[in-house]
């Protein structure tokens, strides 16, 4: 029997491996230095697990915004969205 999400132990328990997280997907995915980003606001919806993160970044040709959502769960990136 497979426990239910409710008795899952998180891997994104806190705030600061949620962060972590979605600066790694940015350096990966958009070529974003750790340097230049910055937390721009972070939400927990404690209904669907999920952790939403906004960085902002120099991006060479000006600065780019994103929002990555992440499952606090499985501890991955679910979608990101450009602003």
């Amino acid at each position: 029997m497979v426990p239910g999400i409710g008795l899952m132990k998180r891997r994104l328990e806190t705030e600061e491996s949620a962060v972590s997280l979605a600066l790694s997907a940015a350096a990966k995915r958009h070529g974003a230095a750790a340097a230049s980003a910055r937390v721009l606001e972070t939400k927990y919806h404690g209904d669907a697990g999920d952790w939403y993160v906004a960085l902002g970044w120099d991006a060479g040709r000006g600065e780019a915004r994103a929002v990555f959502r992440m499952d606090s769960v499985t501890g991955t990136v679910t979608g990101i969205t450009e602003v």
